[in-house]
């Protein structure tokens, strides 16, 4: 079988994404290795039977002499290994994995859209997105290509720019979710209403326009609900600050809970999910671990949020940025056990139709499967 690279930006983010394609493919007898930034969790990859590379890069950097020494460093590592077949993971890595899987002549190159985050959100197009998909446009125009989507916003930004042709497309709705490991369960019997948001802790996440609602809510609910706030900071040094973060958390209506490994068990705790993101995502993992444990959302009408909620069945879709819209459905949701559960019922149904994780393992074997994907 082929040797497979998958490069993604760092270890923690393939263990909670990427995970169950790799060991797939490891099953299926492919060579598998993890090209990743390495922050501390390398043993947990290797323990599933792939080789590990760790990889120069700054996930949210932009100073182009890293970015070219990252390039580089995959260049030469492609040339040198010779791999069948590279999965670039994300944005950076399509961009820098991409042109370098196509100078080394990697007979396959698998592209997985996983959300363009900040830089394409709201409708920009600067001289940098440009430049970003002029790279992409080259990279991609050759044979032995294929483009996972998770979202259709995002696959016909790419056929509209000319980066992917429709034959090249493949689509997955997320990254998938063991179904029997976050399985249904009802919204427990507890004093107060708890509210969840699980992301980094992101500005564009919505984390601050959840805070407003909050606080919009604080005088008829603060001894009725909590507020969770769970997630890490962000190394961007545009990102929030823990000092900025903690003065908006009393600690008692809004909590912050910092970086977590227990989030299952915190979705079975909480009675609602909030997550009001601008981000441009894929489809937020976040959320669909929320619909597979059988909670209501709320969330954005924007791209990979929408794509989890029909507005009114399993939760509901608010403008962006529109704390008090975010105050309203909440309000809805707090003053109704009935329409939680109703719900959450449904968010359950939706998890089972679209997102478990055999699905999103099957296309991926697949595309490994056919190394003539194009010819």
């Amino acid at each position: 079988m082929a040797r497979l690279f998958i490069v993604v930006n760092e270890d923690r983010f393939f263990l909670s994404h990427r995970k169950d394609i790799a060991v797939a493919a490891v099953a299926a007898g492919y060579d598998v290795t993890i090209v990743a930034k390495d922050t501390g969790r390398k043993s947990e990859v290797l323990a599933l039977g792939a080789g590990y590379i760790d990889l120069p890069v700054n996930p949210t950097g932009k100073n182009l002499w890293q970015e070219l020494k990252t390039f580089y460093f995959l260049w030469r590592l492609f040339r040198k290994e010779r791999p069948g077949i590279v999965h670039n993971v994300g944005l950076k890595q399509m961009l820098w994995g991409g042109l370098a899987a196509k100078l080394a002549r990697v007979p396959l190159l698998v592209s997985a859209v996983s959300g363009l985050g900040v830089m394409f959100s709201e409708g920009r197009v600067s001289h940098y997105t440009r430049a970003i998909m002029a790279v992409l446009r080259f990279s991609h125009h050759r044979k032995g290509v294929a483009a996972i989507f998770q979202n259709g916003d995002d696959r016909q930004l790419f056929l509209e720019r000319k980066i992917v042709k429709p034959e090249q497309l493949y689509f997955t709705k997320g990254s998938g979710v063991d179904l029997n490991e976050f399985a249904y369960a009802p919204e427990p019997d507890s004093d107060k209403v708890n509210v969840i948001f699980t992301a980094r802790m992101v500005k564009e996440k919505g984390m601050v326009t959840l805070i407003d609602a909050a606080e919009r809510l604080r005088k008829d609910y603060e001894d009725k609900v909590e507020f969770w706030l769970c997630g890490g900071l962000s190394s961007n040094p545009r990102a929030i600050k823990e000092n900025e973060l903690r003065a908006l958390c009393d600690d008692r209506y809004i909590k912050w809970l910092g970086h977590r490994t227990d989030v299952r068990e915190l979705l079975m705790k909480a009675h609602i999910v909030a997550f009001p993101s601008y981000y441009r995502e894929g489809v937020p993992k976040s959320l669909i671990e929320a619909s597979a444990i059988g909670r209501p959302i709320v969330t954005t009408n924007s791209v990979g949020c929408k794509d989890v909620v029909e507005d009114g069945v399993n939760g509901y879709l608010i403008p962006v940025k529109d704390d008090e819209a975010l105050a309203d459905r909440l309000r809805k949701l707090i003053d109704s056990k009935e329409l939680r559960m109703s719900m959450g019922r449904k968010s359950r149904e939706f998890a089972e139709r679209d997102f478990s994780i055999e699905k999103v393992v099957n296309t991926h074997m697949e595309i490994y499967n056919r190394e003539d994907v194009l010819k």
